[in-house]
């Protein structure tokens, strides 16, 4: 490999460039073959300067508190240095569905942006892409801004249960990459984010450590995500689940779900095949999507209301285990209120305080469903 820049010469001084001893500009190289995957600078001492390579910085937006986006952004970032470049630093940020702008744009600072299991941002800074919901764009002119990407590093396919497993297969199937070391992550992150558990009571009693784990990133107060990523893709699901942080936390928390599921029932208000219930005036802010199907298992649809504080939230789901199946698509019908998500789950986001408009929709979508 012939070097663009072999030496520079003394005349190059750090005077003439106005750069303190250590200091380092940008290079930018033309028409070489250094490798792509890194950073160069100049590091100027005395009257010398010496070219340098520094870590890759990628910024990494995933959907936060949720097993699949977590799993997606550890499955990702090992498939980035595994094929890209070993020495890459990550920094995590977890987007949330709101009824604002979901992106802060200032924050797609690295050297690459990417955004796993999450919808699609037009910006000319996002490099990597990897989605699998019905509800991937907010418009028209975003989905046309995809569809015109020829970069081959953006990818989308609703088809896939889980988006671990979606870019298990591309990156795979395009890059080369073996992600069998991986397996019980990829195949756990396709059971939950697919509601493929056996029943409502695997779901529910969480004896799994990917199930323990999936409560401690949607109910801990203190939000964990981020911390627990890395570990995902160098430690099994137990190993994690039974570090003394994670296990003090999540019984700490399990006990709140043992409560909650009594709370559901008292509040559950049954129309047709639909159960419905309000937790908005409870201090219950996130509760298991399964549990309604552990207390009605006859039920057909579910829809709830609750209030993070940040946004009001209207959740809709079918039952993975209903014995008709749903004639329904969930994300469609969320789509109409500025929500999204599956054909089999989706949601709605409104602002802080929007109670009232939150419960105008609720009825108008338990109308929907239950006269199905």
């Amino acid at each position: 490999m012939a070097p663009v820049l072999a030496c520079i010469s003394h005349q190059l001084t750090v005077e003439a460039h106005d750069r303190s001893a250590y200091d380092f500009v940008t290079l930018v190289c033309l028409g070489g073959s250094l490798p792509p995957s890194r950073r160069y600078g100049l590091i100027f001492r005395d009257k010398w300067a010496m070219l340098v390579g520094f870590p890759m910085r990628v910024r990494l937006f995933y959907h936060d508190r949720c097993f699949d986006g977590a799993c997606s952004a550890a499955l990702f970032s090992d498939f980035y240095r595994a094929k890209q470049d070993p020495s890459t630093e990550f920094v995590l940020s977890g987007l949330f569905h709101r009824a604002e702008q979901l992106f802060d744009l200032e924050l797609f600072d690295g050297d690459e942006n990417a955004i796993v299991d999450f919808k699609y941002c037009a910006s000319g800074r996002l490099t990597w892409w990897f989605d699998h919901h019905q509800s991937a764009f907010l418009s028209a002119e975003d989905e046309e801004h995809f569809s015109r990407d020829r970069s081959g590093r953006k990818f989308y396919d609703p088809a896939y249960k889980s988006c671990t497993k979606f870019i298990a297969h591309i990156a795979g199937e395009k890059f080369g990459y073996d992600s069998s070391h991986l397996s019980e992550l990829i195949r756990w992150a396709d059971i939950i984010d697919g509601a493929q558990y056996e029943n409502a009571k695997v779901a529910v009693e969480m004896a799994q450590p990917a199930t323990r784990l999936a409560l401690v990133f949607e109910a801990a107060k203190d939000n964990l995500t981020a911390r627990i990523i890395p570990l995902l893709a160098s430690h099994t699901l137990e190993e994690i689940a039974v570090l003394p942080e994670i296990r003090a936390v999540f019984e700490e928390i399990y006990q709140r779900h043992l409560e909650s599921i009594e709370v559901i029932r008292k509040h559950s208000v049954r129309v047709g095949s639909v159960v419905y219930f309000d937790l908005s005036d409870t201090d219950v802010e996130g509760y298991n999507k399964f549990v309604p199907y552990y207390l009605f298992p006859d039920c057909t649809y579910t829809i709830s209301i609750s209030d993070a504080g940040f946004r009001t939230k209207i959740s809709v789901g079918s039952n993975p285990w209903a014995a008709h199946q749903p004639g329904q698509n969930l994300a469609t019908i969320c789509e109409r209120y500025g929500g999204g998500g599956h054909s089999r789950v989706g949601a709605i986001s409104y602002g802080p305080g929007e109670l009232d408009r939150a419960r105008q929709t609720a009825r108008e979508i338990v109308d929907k469903l239950a006269a199905e």
